[in-house]
């Protein structure tokens, strides 16, 4: 067994359980539910992410020695809690929408179907993964979009947590991005890895030109050089004397990467160099790499806006009890109405609703009930876990695939990057017609 996941968990979650036992509702059947209100402001749709690591960590979630000790000699729980803790396997279902699906408003990303006990504990962990990993990849389905066919690298390790840095290489991953400077990422997800020298190896050297020639010599005429350090132009013509016009690439790191852009390519198609590829990183966003679009840029390299969701590092989504058994026998819904925070009552089922020729039109939403497939339309739940056992793929490679099916059928206006609605509106079953 590897490291618990146990208590990647909030406080509270215990001590209901523990509340939960003392009352007798412990093991009350109930459904909880993973969802989003609200997009972030002017986003137009999100993607999921970080449900393959979840499932993953929930094959782990268990308390063993070392954690029950943790908690009774913190004195969290009672004894009687902790023997409940110690046997804790979940044995309940799970539905959601399969990792790289986009999502909106009320789409109900993860239906939990077990008793309170078993599901409430796994709030946190739920929330943790799939609110940091679906940012990343929202804000990172942007950025692929609007580099169209050119490749994008994820290079923001330096930028975040170093846990955090494995798991958003992964979530960029899936969104479309080519390839990951994070090794971690590379050996644990098979994410293909990239990356030559900073700016620090030009530096390390008298001159560039001992710099680039011990660069070329250790990694090849392929290897991209960073011609930014000292003079730009100067770097470029040095790069192509060295390696001729087999020379890889060359990396723009600063200024007006849109000007640069024009300059270089001009500069390298002038010195023969016809097939060198010209990479700019320097703190792209969608923003800059649509504003790019035009220009000669053959790979773009991102790194803090992507790791940090390009402004909104958390997706906001919430973990919801919304369905339980009654005293009757009965399941029935169960809701907040709380101001700016209600939430809808009854176990959801989704559809796509697509148009005949395959564009997404609505997202349909059941409650206790399946909409009516009317022949073009996709079902977006699908089992994840049965009966405890996790039933669905886990790997990155997966969910990319899914992800760029998914994105295909969105509307045209979905991928605008100026501030606007939803895609598609959220409709549930009673309002359609």
């Amino acid at each position: 067994m590897n490291a618990s996941t146990a208590l990647l968990t909030d406080h509270y979650e215990l001590t209901m359980i523990q509340a939960a036992l003392e009352s007798g509702h412990a093991d009350r059947p109930c459904v909880f539910e993973t969802f989003a209100r609200r997009l972030p402001d002017g986003r137009r749709y999100g993607v999921v992410a970080g449900t393959g690591r979840f499932l993953e960590m929930l094959r782990d979630f268990r308390f063993g020695e070392e954690e029950i000790g943790f908690l009774r000699d913190r004195g969290i729980v009672d004894g009687r809690t902790l023997d409940w803790l110690a046997d804790y396997r979940f044995s309940g279902d799970i539905w959601g929408y399969a990792e790289g699906e986009v999502y909106f408003p009320g789409s109900p990303l993860l239906v939990v179907e077990s008793t309170f006990a078993e599901g409430v504990v796994l709030e946190t962990l739920v929330l943790s993964t799939l609110n940091h990993d679906s940012a990343v990849a929202s804000a990172a389905s942007r950025m692929t979009a609007a580099a169209g066919e050119r490749p994008c690298i994820e290079m923001g390790s330096r930028r975040t947590h170093e846990g955090s840095a494995v798991a958003a290489a992964r979530a960029a991953y899936i969104a479309g991005f080519g390839s990951t400077s994070n090794l971690e990422a590379g050996r644990r997800h098979g994410i293909p890895t990239a990356g030559t020298a900073a700016h620090s190896y030009t530096l390390l050297h008298d001159d560039e030109r001992d710099a680039f020639a011990n660069q070329l010599a250790s990694l090849g005429l392929s290897t991209t050089l960073l011609v930014d350090t000292y003079d730009v132009r100067a770097a470029v013509e040095l790069a192509v004397e060295l390696a001729g016009p087999a020379l890889g690439g060359v990396r723009l790191d600063s200024g007006d990467l849109v000007g640069q852009a024009q300059q270089v390519r001009a500069q390298l198609d002038a010195l023969g160099a016809h097939g060198t590829k010209i990479v700019v990183t320097s703190d792209l966003d969608e923003h800059a790499i649509a504003a790019l679009a035009a220009s000669p840029v053959d790979r773009y390299g991102v790194g803090t806006n992507v790791v940090t969701g390009s402004g909104h590092p958390a997706a906001g989504l919430v973990y919801k009890l919304v369905s339980r058994e009654s005293d009757a026998g009965v399941m029935e819904g169960v809701a907040k109405a709380s101001k700016d925070k209600a939430s809808v009552g009854g176990r959801k089922f989704a559809l796509r609703r697509r148009s005949a020729d395959g564009v997404a039109q609505a997202e349909i939403i059941g409650i206790d009930e399946r909409p009516q497939d009317d022949g073009d339309d996709r079902e977006l739940l699908v089992r994840l876990v049965e009966r405890g056992e996790v039933v669905a793929p886990t790997d990155a490679g997966t969910a990319r695939a899914h992800h760029a099916m998914a994105r295909a059928e969105l509307p045209r206006e979905a991928l605008r990057l100026s501030h606007g609605e939803a895609a598609i509106p959220t409709t549930y079953l009673d309002d359609w017609s």
